[in-house]
């Protein structure tokens, strides 16, 4: 099952860069491109979403599942 997940990505001062989220509590990602750090929140988003629903199936938040159609924020500096 895919699931969306929105991510709120920052470039810290020290030139990384940072993701977390508010649709999955603990998501934290960090990596030296926007990539990278894409690939490992990911991930992150994957583990924590397996132990959540592990660990407690019935009462889990759901977050809305992928479809054909969906909206995509895309960051443009001009």
């Amino acid at each position: 099952m895919e699931h969306i997940v929105t991510l709120h990505i920052e470039q810290l001062p020290e030139g990384v860069y940072l993701a977390t989220s508010d649709d999955i509590q603990g998501l934290v990602a960090q990596g030296r491109t926007i990539q990278e750090t894409l690939e490992i929140a990911r991930d992150v988003a994957k583990k924590l979403l397996e132990a959540r629903s592990v660990a407690d199936e019935a009462t889990a938040g759901r977050l809305p599942e992928a479809c054909e159609r969906f909206d995509y924020p895309l960051v443009v500096a001009t």
